[in-house]
C-alpha cells in the first residue's frame, strides 16, 4: 500500500478507517447483482463525498471498507452515509430486497465496527524521537 499523506496547509496527516457493517439480522443478501451493485454505489458515494476507497470485500452477510478520508471528518459520519445512501440505492436498483425488509425497514444493522489505521508503530515512533 502506497503511503498516502493529506497536506493542508499547516499539517501532514493520513486519516484512515476500517469499516465493517452488517446487514439487519446478517441476512445473506449480498450476493451476485446486489454485491455488484453495492460497490458501484460506495464507490460512486466515496467519489462524491472526497472518501478514497483503499479496500472493499463485500460477502453475503457484512462489508469490509477501509477507507482514506478528510480529516474533518467524524468515523460515524463516513460510515452514516456510506449506509443512509446505499440502502437507498440498492432498495431503488432491487425492489425484491426492499420486499424482503419491508418488516424492518432498514437495510443494514444499527450497529458497525470501525478502527482507525495505524501507519507507524511504537518502536518507530520512539526511535524517531
Amino acid at each position: 500500500m502506497q503511503e498516502k499523506y493529506h497536506s493542508p496547509s499547516h499539517c501532514k496527516y493520513p486519516t484512515q478507517y476500517h469499516i465493517i457493517r452488517c446487514p439487519k439480522f446478517r441476512f445473506s443478501v449480498l450476493k451476485g447483482n446486489v454485491e455488484d451493485a453495492l460497490k458501484q454505489i460506495l464507490q460512486k458515494n466515496c467519489n462524491d463525498y472526497n472518501y478514497h476507497i483503499e479496500t472493499l470485500e463485500v460477502m453475503p452477510d457484512h462489508i469490509h471498507i477501509f477507507v482514506d478520508v478528510p480529516q474533518t471528518v467524524a468515523p460515524y459520519d463516513v460510515a452514516r452515509t456510506l449506509k443512509s445512501i446505499s440502502a437507498i440505492e440498492l432498495f431503488k436498483a432491487y425492489p425484491q430486497l426492499k420486499k424482503f425488509y419491508a418488516g424492518y425497514g432498514t437495510l443494514w444493522s444499527g450497529e458497525y465496527f470501525v478502527s482507525t489505521a495505524e501507519r507507524l508503530s511504537e518502536a518507530a515512533v520512539i526511535k524517531y524521537i
